[in-house]
């Protein structure tokens, strides 16, 4: 997973001194707007925007995988119909309607959608190639949503809680029949020469509880997880964003050989449980609000907090999480330079 340099970390961790290796792993999606002085909604709708501003991103932070895309949730849903909304200012756009009714009218009418054609997924999937033209050395990557991910976008979050409470053998019904969809898109992906990133945080808990995760969403999640890695040739990254610690070993079935320590998480509880599994990768995420936020000497002091956490894992990265928009790029770079 990725490309770059580690930075090595010596400190006194167990009664001895400890070496850990480490990497810095960015999450830049909106933030790349802010690069080029444009807003997430001026950027998403246009390629050459989108092309114009991951490149700047890339070329100032050298950083991995570079994830093409701003509003990166939105882009099936919208290639099924639904519409994007234009926030206020520099927000991210987001889908606010969805467009079945019900579950049932979902059920009946989805369909895969075209790759090369709906939305802007063939706009996305261009200016991917594009940007790995330009930089042959970088990892990048297309964002590909997981189904419930889609769902909540296409019933509405309201509508598709109530569902997983009444109908939970529907929902997983078509869970799949989204699945099947996101392996034709993932094949699309591939044929051009790219990879994918593999988003699915909606399905975390709290929104679903882990016996809900477990019943509902991991059979169709395992399903397109293992197809995914037999198309593009490897294990793929499951990113799971929220409380995740409670659904590890759920999220280890999917075949996945990398897994995020969100910052919503017990992140001591969360490596604990990883210790069995040496063999997946795990990115410790930094919040967002303290790099974004705070004093040089506090986002500084929250980077030694993972480095120490990584202390007797090898197989470890530092992780920003989704950077914001409005952080600034000095931020970042400090934090880079520092484990550097």
């Amino acid at each position: 997973m990725g490309k770059g340099g580690f930075a090595v970390y010596s400190g006194d961790f167990t009664g001895g001194t400890k070496q850990v290796k480490i990497s810095l792993s960015l999450s830049v999606y909106e933030h790349a707007a802010s690069l080029i002085g444009r807003t997430p909604w001026e950027v998403s709708r246009n390629g050459n925007l989108i092309l114009e501003a991951h490149r700047r991103a890339y070329r100032l932070y050298r950083y991995f995988p570079v994830v093409v895309g701003i509003d990166i949730y939105n882009l099936e849903a919208e290639a099924y119909g639904c519409k994007v909304q234009e926030p206020k200012g520099n927000g991210v756009p987001a889908i606010t309607q969805p467009i079945f009714s019900s579950l049932d009218g979902g059920l009946k009418k989805i369909k895969p959608f075209n790759p090369n054609k709906a939305g802007r997924v063939p706009i996305i999937i261009k200016a991917g190639k594009r940007l790995q033209n330009e930089f042959p050395d970088a990892d990048v990557r297309i964002p590909v949503s997981g189904p419930f991910s889609i769902a909540q976008n296409l019933l509405g979050l309201n509508q598709l809680m109530i569902d997983v409470a009444i109908y939970p053998d529907k929902v997983r019904e078509f869970l799949y029949k989204l699945v099947e969809g996101q392996l034709i898109f993932i094949q699309a992906v591939v044929e051009i020469g790219l990879d994918v990133a593999f988003f699915e945080s909606a399905a975390a808990p709290p929104l679903l509880s882990p016996k809900q995760f477990s019943e509902i969403e991991l059979p169709p999640l395992k399903r397109v997880m293992h197809k995914a890695g037999e198309i593009v040739g490897h294990a793929v990254p499951c990113i799971i964003g929220g409380d995740t610690e409670p659904i590890i070993p759920e999220m280890l079935e999917t075949g996945t050989d990398f897994l995020i320590c969100p910052a919503e998480t017990d992140r001591v509880a969360f490596l604990a449980k990883m210790k069995d599994h040496p063999e997946v990768k795990v990115r410790v995420n930094l919040d967002p609000k303290i790099y974004t936020y705070a004093t040089k000497e506090k986002i500084l002091s929250e980077v030694d907090k993972v480095i120490k956490l990584a202390a007797g894992r090898e197989n470890i990265l530092l992780g920003t999480g989704a950077i914001p928009y409005e952080t600034s790029p000095e931020n970042i770079l400090l934090i880079k330079d520092y484990v550097s």
